[in-house]
């Protein structure tokens, strides 16, 4: 068992979803809401982002292999858009979540914004979905790919856990830590994030000059 992959996917995965800088955006979605609402759309948040994640990690490679897309390339692509995401972090801006008309629409029950767009894609968007294939990638190529395979699955696990309870307790954290506590953390996690970023275009370039000109 490979722990350091144990420990990076992890880490991977819980900067991306970024729960903690996420508070501020579902204190401000939920405002209003009674406390039972509240329940609904933090577990609904789980769930969907939880959900979508573990979809992409079993069938993500399917993908490839119906589009024809080689691995080094999205190692390249994924980890440029993991780079600009995370450019954006570490000035301090979080995900956006302001909901199209046709989200609004979507969302006309209150407790549907744990769907779309707490769920989808303040959790689990583009960002936190390449990173999950990326790592299959690792795992699929690498000495241990059913102990690696699993240990995404628990990545993704500890983080849904992780956020359920920031979320469930985000109220009192938000007044303590305050915007600028959750920017200074996003900014954090950005930096780590960028870091991991320049480590998947580096290893996909490689691979491709490899593959392709075999040096």
């Amino acid at each position: 068992m490979d722990l350091a992959f144990a420990i990076t996917a992890f880490a991977s995965i819980f900067a991306i979803m970024n729960p903690v800088g996420n508070i501020p955006v579902f204190v401000a979605i939920t405002e209003g809401y009674t406390p039972e609402l509240k329940r609904k759309v933090r577990n609904k948040v789980c769930v969907v982002a939880g959900g979508v994640l573990v979809v992409f990690a079993l069938f993500g490679n399917y993908i490839f292999d119906i589009y024809g897309i080689t691995i080094p390339a999205f190692k390249i692509a994924g980890g440029a858009l993991l780079f600009s995401i995370a450019f954006t972090m570490t000035r301090g801006q979080m995900t956006k979540a302001k909901m199209t008309d046709e989200e609004a629409k979507e969302a006309s029950e209150k407790e549907e914004v744990g769907v779309v767009p707490l769920g989808i894609p303040l959790f689990a968007g583009p960002g936190a979905i390449t990173t999950v294939m990326i790592y299959v990638s690792y795992a699929l190529n690498s000495p241990s790919p059913t102990s690696n395979f699993v240990f995404i699955f628990l990545g993704i696990l500890a983080t849904v856990v992780i956020s359920f309870f920031l979320l469930k307790y985000a109220d009192p954290l938000f007044s303590r830590m305050g915007k600028s506590g959750a920017m200074a953390f996003t900014r954090i996690m950005g930096l780590l994030l960028a870091a991991m970023a320049v480590e998947f275009i580096l290893s996909g370039t490689f691979e491709a000059v490899s593959h392709y000109w075999g040096i």
